[in-house]
């Protein structure tokens, strides 16, 4: 089974502003934005190179918030791309790792994702790519 590490998500409390810092202070691009109205958020994806290609940074902007994070809630997850998304769900399931969010599509994106954490808890993002 095909897998690879795709983004890491940090929650940002101002978008343009760290838009601005990743990519006019360490040479990134903005790869692409989405807003997601039924969760009231923001994800801008920055990166050296397209998704694809290599990994890049998931910047959430959470809409109403209104104060800085702490560094601990700032953390967001990894996500990983594979190329069975149910099959690898079952395949965890049955070995006692939690799937936190069956697989299935995203809200407002034809995108199918699932959640499972880790062994210390850390959540990881399960991503359906090509084959």
């Amino acid at each position: 089974m095909k897998k690879r590490l795709m983004h890491t998500m940090l929650r940002v409390q101002n978008t343009e502003k760290s838009v601005a810092f990743y990519t006019e202070m360490l040479g990134m691009q903005v790869v692409r934005q989405s807003d997601y109205p039924s969760g009231r958020f923001t994800n801008t994806f920055v990166g050296y190179q397209d998704e694809e290609s290599g990994p890049v940074l998931e910047l959430t902007h959470n809409w109403d918030r209104n104060t800085p994070y702490e560094m601990g809630e700032a953390y967001g997850h990894i996500a990983i791309g594979v190329d069975d998304l149910y099959g690898l769900c079952d395949h965890l399931r049955a070995q006692g790792v939690p799937i936190t969010r069956e697989p299935g599509p995203m809200k407002d994106s034809p995108r199918e994702i699932a959640f499972i954490t880790d062994p210390d808890g850390y959540k990881i993002e399960l991503i359906q790519v090509s084959a």
